[in-house]
């Protein structure tokens, strides 16, 4: 019997590899640009970093995470997320660069035991900027500028912006109170989840996508007319900021986000392209996250994309370039001899830079020329019994057919004047 791939996991294979190498270059041209440096963590960390960090009553925290005990009965999560992680780095390491702020970003797989669906898978690649140190709006405003010139450096242009504050703890409590007030008269029509939520963390239910709830907080008061006089000019600054730099966007006052660790600023960036699951990158502002893992009190503000989500979008607007992986050459060896000559001069050239294949298997002149074809070889190079004897290659160019015979110890000149023509 076959084995497979668990659900919600894919194979990269060869022919999408290089698109995807493609993009990741791309996403880390970007963050160089825009000073950030790069931080790996590891694939699991403990349990209590996650459940501190996101939020024990976010959906991730109840009901999606990877979750075991190691052989010494810690429980060990495997990252749903970034953020949590790059905070516990920045504090383990501390990361705080010139002037105690530091910018850091992130490339890398996580993991979610949710349905899968178009997009959304239960291992998934993830990359993000996070910035460390700095309250300042400007900050929050070059976090979102930075998603939105990627986006647009890729080609996709028709970007929707949403853009909301959802408060601090001073003024917070005030909207919750009202949202209360507000839903519990409603609170039997609610899905169980949101029922569940309606006391530990009334803001989630403006998260649910239940028909039904999104019917029933309809109406709801806006957070934005309780924020207190720090979170008010803190997001009027920031819409003056986008405005200068020409970034169209729209407040969306039921924007709250999926984690617990939001304060003042949230966005997210939809594309058209993505049915139900349209999200390209979100984020926001988290000034209690470093705290609440252990650290200094630190304001801190990122954002977090999905690279299977944006890759639908590019394939399916046809904005990925043609990679060319092929071989610049085949090397051909007919009998003992030649493959004696072959196998090294394939070593040299390779260590040149050259992308060059060659048969291993013994295969016929005919057969050999198949493979090439097949492999897409700009040149073949073969070496016979005639041409092994006289320090001769037979050259043929796959395309025009055309052969040359050359000097074995010319074949370098050859390939410069041939292929870096091209």
């Amino acid at each position: 019997m076959k084995t497979h791939a668990p659900k919600g996991t894919y194979d990269l294979l060869p022919e999408n590899a290089s698109r995807w190498r493609y993009l990741e270059n791309q996403i880390h041209k970007i963050f160089r640009e825009y000073g950030f440096g790069e931080v790996r963590t590891p694939i699991f960390e403990h349990t209590e970093l996650f459940q501190r960090g996101i939020g024990e009553t976010t959906d991730i925290v109840e009901k999606e995470m990877f979750t075991f005990s190691d052989r010494g009965d810690r429980s060990i999560t495997l990252r749903p997320e970034g953020t949590a992680s790059v905070v516990r780095a920045f504090i383990e390491h501390n990361l705080a660069g010139p002037g105690a702020m530091a910018k850091l970003y992130y490339l890398g797989p996580m993991f979610r035991c949710e349905a899968p669906q178009a997009g959304r898978f239960r291992q998934f690649v993830q990359f993000g900027a996070e910035t460390l140190g700095s309250n300042d709006p400007r900050v929050d405003a070059e976090i979102i500028a930075l998603a939105v010139n990627f986006y647009r450096r890729l080609g996709i242009d028709d970007l929707d912006i949403n853009l909301n504050s959802i408060g601090c703890p001073q003024c917070r409590p005030a909207y919750r109170q009202r949202l209360l007030e507000h839903l519990k008269p409603r609170a039997a029509q609610m899905c169980p989840n949101c029922q569940r939520r309606l006391e530990r963390n009334p803001l989630r239910l403006l998260d649910c996508k239940n028909t039904t709830c999104q019917q029933l907080t309809v109406d709801i008061p806006l957070i934005t007319e309780t924020l207190c006089d720090d979170c008010g000019s803190h997001f009027e600054k920031l819409r003056q900021l986008l405005d200068s730099t020409g970034i169209n966007y729209r407040i969306n006052p039921r924007l709250v986000r999926g984690f617990d660790y939001y304060t003042k600023t949230v966005f997210e960036i939809l594309a058209g392209d993505l049915g139900a699951q349209n999200a390209l990158c979100g984020g926001g502002r988290y000034d209690g996250l470093v705290e609440m893992c252990g650290g200094k009190p630190t304001p801190g503000i990122g954002f977090a994309a999905g690279m299977e989500r944006l890759m639908m979008v590019l394939e399916a607007r046809q904005l990925l370039p043609e990679i060319d992986d092929r071989p610049h050459l085949y090397l051909a060896p007919l009998g003992e001899e030649a493959q004696q000559i072959i196998f090294p001069l394939c070593i040299r050239l390779r260590e040149s830079g050259w992308i060059v294949e060659t048969d291993l298997q013994g295969k016929s002149l005919k057969a050999q020329m198949k493979v090439a074809d097949k492999l897409g070889a700009r040149l073949t190079g073969v070496i016979g019994e005639d041409e092994y004897r006289a320090g001769k290659i037979l050259m043929r160019n796959m395309e025009t057919g055309e052969q040359e015979l050359i000097d074995l110890a010319a074949l370098d000149e050859y390939l410069e004047k041939v292929l870096r023509r091209r």
